[in-house]
């Protein structure tokens, strides 16, 4: 790739320096490991590539800047708003006006102010996300973006700038199924939107949203990213704590703009249930072969995808042993390198044989890049 810088590191082996992204606090973010992402695409020669769990897309953008032709897909609305923002958005200039224009917007007391909106002060109307006056501007810009008729592209632009100007002024910890006690000292700020950094990419790429299962006959690429939400290994931990449709559920609600029923402290959408929106990949339980549900599904992830080159992440600290996911993975492709970061020691080690990266595992602070082959 014409547009990727190299260097060695630590272990004499080849890493690339991953272009700047952007993104909001996330959970599942892989700002972190997209120098080692990169440096294991680079190994393979792709041209094209899916980003087949995008999330806020800090991945499909480093692939896209690095010259790279790129699918990204997944379930969430908000995905796909940013997919649409970063991969299609063009020249930045065009965008000044437009959101100079939503700042000026006149705050108004919406469904916005009265579900999500508390004021500094008074213990009164509980914990939320955001004070009072950071939820009248959101009421009065998101009002204003749907009655400006903008086409596609534009709009994902403009809702992603809203969005991340939210997250600059909230009162969470990163998720929304709790807010802060004690209001943040950033919620005291005023929401102002800034013009996404995006560029104008002589590729076209494409943006999907839905099922990743549904998607995949769909796309062919030269090599595919997965990294799969998976549950906790905590027994005791509810699985609503590590499902995104409950994580980011208001963000769904911005975009969205239809002033869903909600429920509970947090105010979370009712189709954000438990019940209701949980991917199989966050499963908790096993079969009735005694194999986790979780693991089975990403071993036909791989054999679906219709890639010849995989890279998958895998936390340590995720659903799937060791041993279950290696068996998984090999039953479906060669894997050619693994890649551990350990985040608490803030090292990075390659390994070549499932053997080694299975005896590391049981350290809950590890994440492995797999470098797969189907071919």
């Amino acid at each position: 790739m014409n547009n990727l810088s190299f260097a060695l590191d630590l272990f004499g082996e080849h890493s690339v320096e991953a272009p700047k992204t952007e993104g909001i606090k996330y959970a599942g973010s892989k700002l972190k490991l997209l120098p080692y992402i990169l440096s294991l695409a680079a190994e393979t020669g792709a041209k094209t590539v899916l980003d087949g769990f995008a999330g806020t897309t800090r991945v499909g953008q480093a692939f896209a800047k690095s010259g790279y032709q790129v699918t990204s897909s997944d379930i969430s609305y908000w995905s796909e708003i940013f997919g649409k923002c970063y991969l299609k958005g063009g020249q930045k200039a065009k965008y000044h006006k437009l959101i100079d224009h939503l700042n000026n917007v006149k705050p108004i007391d919406g469904w916005f102010t009265s579900t999500y909106g508390g004021e500094a002060g008074s213990e009164a109307a509980g914990k939320k996300p955001w004070q009072i006056h950071n939820t009248m501007k959101l009421d009065g810009i998101r009002a204003e973006i749907d009655k400006l008729g903008l086409d596609d592209v534009t709009k994902s632009v403009a809702l992603t700038s809203l969005i991340q100007a939210l997250d600059r002024v909230d009162n969470t910890m990163g998720h929304f199924t709790s807010y802060l006690k004690d209001w943040s000292p950033r919620s005291y700020n005023h929401l102002l939107m800034r013009v996404p950094e995006i560029e104008n990419f002589n590729k076209m790429h494409e943006v999907f949203r839905g099922d990743i299962f549904e998607t995949l006959p769909c796309i062919e690429t030269d090599l595919a990213y997965l990294d799969p939400p998976y549950g906790s290994n905590n027994e005791k931990m509810p699985p609503s704590r590590v499902r995104y449709a409950s994580y980011y559920h208001v963000w769904t609600t911005v975009i969205l703009n239809d002033q869903p029923d909600t429920f509970g402290a947090a105010a979370r959408r009712s189709d954000s249930r438990d019940g209701v929106a949980a991917s199989i990949f966050e499963e908790f339980r096993k079969d009735d072969d005694g194999d986790f549900i979780a693991v089975k599904a990403i071993g036909k992830l791989i054999s679906e995808v219709q890639s010849r080159f995989v890279i998958l992440s895998y936390s340590s600290g995720g659903r799937a042993t060791a041993e279950n996911l290696g068996d998984a993975i090999s039953s479906v492709g060669k894997i050619i390198k693994v890649k551990e970061i350990d985040y608490k020691r803030n090292v990075m080690a390659g390994m070549r044989w499932t053997n080694e990266w299975i005896r590391d595992a049981e350290d809950k602070n590890l994440e492995f890049l797999f470098l797969i082959d189907k071919g």
